[in-house]
């Protein structure tokens, strides 16, 4: 149905809480990978070839879709059918990210890439049944503003491993700072061991056959084969530029001379105020605006925030332009995150949800997984500038499918 206006005073409820929590859960993992881990190999002398190849050891978040009818089909311990998959991928990923800051950077490189592959396995699981317990629990009207709230979440959980562990790294050994790190997914655990259970829509698939097939066939078969390239080539596109700009920013900044604690103080202490911003700006926007108008405007300014690194990139290490450059940053890519995810929550059937929303997400992870593998050796050849510059193109393919996929006059409609 089409998306109608809420007052303020129904953004607070019981399920918009939920989704804080599980958001931060959900994104604290991967900023582990992208941030933390990144910092952690640079400092033990890691080129930036090296780095950038680490991106591959993401490649479940791409294949999570291949495993997502098992999550479907069958539940879990005695929590359910998402909250059991939920509290064994947290309470895992806790022990795993604990143990990988235990192993040595300079000896034992092959173990650490191996656990980390083990980590993104887990946080993909976990990624795929949050989408679906999120995507249950929000009514359609409330989509938009829970997907903000996710995505905000998600972001602010980077601020432990981007800024605190990054401080704390500077004052005592790297083991602690892992443990540390890793306890913060236990305010996940703990939501998910108070929560309830969504309401099914209709009977969960009988059989894995009905798991895995199903979900395709409604999405073939809902506008036909042509519909459904044009929303995977979107999905795959909209986020191309922004996705390849962070992929080394710890990186970028270390290499400009700022030390681990400016980026800790001054980049991801800006990055997350905007992100609050953001998220309450973007939350109103997008249910005022509709889910179309938010992905036009949104996509607009995540696409200028790349520019800012780039300027970032030809003025040096100027604290002033870092915090202005991060802050719009993630002001802008939070905005344009929060509507591409409530996109992809409309365009989902309720009755296949962990399946399709992880086929969808899972082709949005592409760039973030193979492509960024690639922007080492491209920063290598071009330099900062000129490749940033490169990810603002590639930020415009996404934008001109708008049309085809999101008119501006339109609204977005849950398939059922």
């Amino acid at each position: 149905m089409t998306a109608t206006p809420l007052r303020w005073h129904q953004y607070l409820n019981q399920r918009i809480l939920i989704c804080v929590f599980l958001g931060f859960s959900s994104g604290l993992p991967l900023f582990i990978l992208l941030n933390l881990l990144q910092a952690w190999l640079s400092k033990a002398g890691l080129d930036v070839k090296a780095l950038g190849l680490f991106a591959l050891v993401m490649f479940p978040y791409t294949w999570k879709f291949l495993w997502s009818p098992l999550m479907d089909r069958f539940s879990f311990g005695p929590l359910g059918r998402r909250r059991g998959w939920m509290a064994l991928t947290q309470a895992a990923l806790f022990l795993a990210i604990g143990a990988m800051g235990m192993l040595d950077p300079h000896t034992q490189v092959s173990s650490i890439a191996f656990m980390a592959a083990a980590i993104a396995f887990l946080s993909a699981s976990q990624d795929i049944v949050i989408d679906a317990y999120r995507r249950e629990i929000l009514s359609d009207n409330e989509q938009g503003l829970g997907s903000a709230v996710h995505v905000n979440a998600y972001k602010v959980a980077g601020m432990v491993p981007g800024a605190l562990s990054l401080i704390l790294a500077d004052r005592m050994p790297w083991q602690a700072v892992f443990w540390i790190t890793a306890a913060f997914m236990l305010p996940g655990l703990i939501c998910t061991l108070l929560i309830k259970e969504p309401v099914v829509y209709g009977a969960p698939p009988k059989t894995i056959r009905d798991a895995v097939v199903l979900p395709f066939r409604e999405f073939i078969a809902r506008a036909g084969w042509r519909n459904a390239l044009w929303i995977l080539a979107f999905i795959f596109l909209y986020k191309l530029g922004d996705s390849m700009a962070t992929a080394l920013a710890t990186k970028f900044y270390l290499d400009l001379g700022f030390s681990m604690t400016q980026i800790g103080a001054i980049a991801k202490t800006t990055g997350f105020w905007a992100s609050i911003v953001g998220g309450l700006v973007g939350g109103v926007w997008i249910v005022r605006l509709g889910i179309n108008r938010g992905l036009w405007i949104f996509g607009v300014l995540q696409a200028v925030a790349i520019l800012g690194f780039a300027w970032l990139a030809q003025t040096g290490a100027n604290p002033f332009l870092l915090a202005a450059v991060i802050g719009f940053e993630a002001f802008g890519v939070g905005l344009g995150t929060a509507a591409f995810v409530a996109y992809i929550a409309a365009t989902t059937d309720p009755r296949y949800t962990a399946t399709q929303f992880a086929l969808f997400t899972s082709l949005s992870a592409v760039p973030r997984t193979f492509i960024n593998a690639s922007v080492g050796f491209i920063v290598a050849e071009t330099g900062w500038v000129t490749f940033f510059l490169l990810c603002f193109v590639l930020a415009l393919p996404g934008m001109l499918m708008l049309p085809k996929v999101a008119p501006w006059n339109s609204e977005k409609k849950s398939p059922v």
